[in-house]
């Protein structure tokens, strides 16, 4: 019988101060056990250095299983705030399992989750050159496919914990974003409260259309998708995620494909993920415009995410990039 030692390799990046239960040998205690014997039962011998990504938001442990190239087994534990995940990653695996990696296991009231090796990353394949901006036309529409799927396990989402970031709820979460962030000045809190009707006149436009809620990633960039093989496309990573409008999901892909291609690819791109949501009623110009009223308001689901963190982490980090969105609230344009 073959036998391999290991060896444990902690990064924690530019969080050096961040408090996580990872420093608790009690805590590490449970979840590696927990995640030893799911190991087991699939028959994963465990070979090689446990890597450990230790962040304000997550615990992520890879586990290597000495099957070849794509090895890793990945652990996964959230913090309170976004905990949700895990039970979420369960339940999409069951609603849209051809859009969604299946774990291995989940634990829903721990927020721990074991997720086997997706494929390589859509950054690494776009950085390689292999595909460029049509790729990522077929990846939005792949997941425009997955949020229609979706929409009738809205309430559902809610019941899991999954935060709501609903159009209608917009302006009360704007005012605690604001009232609550210590980098707002008395004078810039003022000026910004100015523009809520602004903001309520925005979140009324986007109602009218009548589009139903689903789930919006919150952080759709090219490290969160997987591309295992062409033209296929898996979505991961959900602990930004909310319920809302399904559009808001455009503000990441829109901003990376504008940087990195110009923006010229950006309408092809939102048109190839709108085409999975006529029928509904709106024209496709009306589609548009409610994208881009969509990608604009999200920055409020951006900006609350960022305080779903492990309690004791220092906020500064997370505040300072919560301001940032709320002031683009309104200093953005339409994207397209």
């Amino acid at each position: 019988m073959r036998t391999c030692e290991w060896t444990t390799v902690v990064d924690r990046g530019r969080f050096p101060d961040a408090v996580t239960p990872w420093d608790d040998e009690e805590w590490r205690r449970e979840v590696l056990g927990w995640a030893e014997r799911v190991l087991a039962r699939h028959g994963a011998a465990e070979c090689g250095a446990r890597e450990v990504r230790v962040r304000p938001w997550s615990v992520l442990v890879r586990f290597r299983t000495g099957r070849g190239e794509r090895d890793a087994v990945w652990l996964k534990a959230g913090a309170p705030s976004n905990a949700f995940e895990a039970g979420l990653a369960g339940a999409l695996a069951a609603w849209a399992p051809e859009h969604v990696m299946t774990p291995l296991a989940v634990d829903a009231e721990r927020g721990w989750s074991l997720l086997p090796d997706g494929g390589p990353l859509f950054r690494g394949v776009l950085d390689a050159g292999a595909a460029g901006p049509e790729a990522w036309a077929t990846a939005l529409g792949r997941y425009g496919e997955f949020q229609r799927r979706i929409v009738p396990y809205a309430d559902r989402l809610d019941g899991l914990g999954v935060p709501g970031a609903r159009t209608r709820d917009l302006p009360a979460a704007f005012d605690a974003l604001v009232a609550a962030n210590p980098l707002f000045d008395a004078a810039e809190r003022a000026a910004l409260l100015r523009r809520r009707p602004r903001l309520v006149g925005l979140c009324d436009e986007l109602d009218a259309y009548g589009l139903p809620d689903s789930l919006d990633h919150c952080d759709l960039h090219d490290g969160q998708v997987l591309a295992p093989a062409p033209g296929r496309f898996t979505f991961f990573d959900w602990g930004d995620a909310c319920v809302a409008h399904p559009f808001g999901s455009l503000l990441v892909p829109v901003r990376e494909v504008r940087e990195r291609y110009g923006p010229g690819h950006v309408a092809p791109m939102v048109d190839a993920y709108l085409e999975h949501w006529t029928g509904l009623g709106p024209s496709a110009a009306e589609l548009r415009r409610a994208a881009a009223l969509a990608v604009r308001l999200a920055a409020l689901g951006r900006a609350g995410s960022w305080f779903r963190l492990f309690p004791g982490t220092p906020t500064g980090d997370s505040e300072e990039a919560s301001a940032y969105w709320v002031r683009e609230l309104f200093a953005a344009a339409d994207a397209w």
